[in-house]
């Protein structure tokens, strides 16, 4: 899964999407902090080839992108929205490939801007960035092809404060960024850095009314911090091999990032500091049980504003479930199975 596969729904509930052999399944709470309802399949019958990207506006719907197997060795995307967590997902849409036909490029990435209009990006076959987005009156637009060269591992789509969409990508040698420039625009390609990142390491949370912020790890093994305009900073060493999951919330009374990774331990590492403060410093603790290799890990807040996290382990189905206590600092609940 690319993005956050934890969110809450306009109405306060959460759900999560899992994914599930040839397709993907959605699960949400029946009522804020109760019982969950069964898995359902997203987007009715359609087969899809693993990796399944993620993103939501500020209206609270989901956005979902995948590949799906078209002819014998071809393969394109396809696009479906979710709007509230009880319903059904909608079927998913076919909405091409950004080289006209061929086989997977690389693994999606989905934001929504502020009117509601979900972007897909996807490395090409020559190794740049392509988009497609939805239209202001319906309907999609055409594949266009943002440049870029040597592009590796996940891309890392994220909606500012301002609505405006951005893109990362991790190249051969640095990082590479576009962003919108007024609503509705394409994304063009801005200052990047020459810090080598770790493919599939990226992670970029709106931080401020101006700036984004990029996690990502370098060939080092440090968790590094980036907003584009600025110096990247070693921020902590890296928990574990995988990207981050990021989420801002208020600790008593400061706004905070939260991080979250699975450790090499096998279990859920979390760190906090004051948002782009990365001076301040962070340290992580570590919290429930060993997980399996493959578990991923979630962030989102609750119908309270609450730091609540997910993990999930693919190979076992196991999806574990914890919230914050209403204690000082960011003490957390038992993990829980849903």
């Amino acid at each position: 899964m690319n993005g956050d596969w934890l969110i809450r729904g306009r109405d306060g509930r959460l759900t999560v999407y899992l994914p599930s052999g040839d397709a993907v399944l959605c699960r949400a709470e029946r009522g804020p902090a109760g019982s969950w309802d069964a898995p359902r399949t997203v987007g009715g019958t359609q087969k899809l080839h693993p990796g399944v990207a993620v993103g939501q506006g500020a209206d609270g719907y989901a956005h979902l992108a995948a590949w799906r197997p078209t002819v014998p060795g071809e393969s394109g995307l396809v696009h479906s929205t979710h709007f509230r967590p009880r319903l059904a997902p909608l079927d998913w849409v076919p909405i091409g490939h950004p080289d006209k036909k061929g086989d997977r490029t690389g693994e999606p990435a989905v934001a929504v801007d502020a009117q509601g209009r979900g972007y897909v990006f996807v490395r090409t076959k020559g190794g740049g960035v392509g988009l497609r987005n939805q239209k202001e009156k319906g309907g999609w637009g055409p594949w266009q092809d943002l440049g870029g060269s040597e592009v590796e591992g996940e891309l890392a789509a994220v909606t500012g404060e301002s609505g405006l969409v951005e893109v990362y990508a991790a190249a051969v040698g640095g990082i590479l960024h576009w962003r919108q420039e007024e609503p509705g625009r394409t994304p063009v390609r801005g200052e990047g850095i020459d810090v080598p990142a770790r493919p599939g390491t990226l992670r970029a949370l709106a931080t401020s009314a101006g700036h984004t912020t990029l996690f990502f790890t370098d060939t080092s093994g440090d968790l590094c911090a980036w907003r584009p305009g600025e110096k990247p900073v070693t921020l902590i060493a890296s928990a574990g091999p995988g990207p981050v999951s990021a989420v801002r919330c208020a600790i008593e009374g400061h706004d905070c990032t939260v991080l979250a990774q699975r450790s090499s331990s096998g279990r859920v590492a979390f760190a906090a500091y004051p948002t782009e403060q990365e001076s301040a410093g962070a340290w992580w603790t570590e919290s429930g049980p060993r997980l399996p290799a493959d578990a991923a890990v979630s962030l989102a807040l609750d119908e309270h504003d609450e730091v609540v996290a997910a993990s999930l382990s693919p190979s076992t189905g196991m999806l574990l479930l914890t919230r914050r206590k209403d204690e000082p600092g960011l003490a957390l609940e038992a993990w829980r199975e849903i």
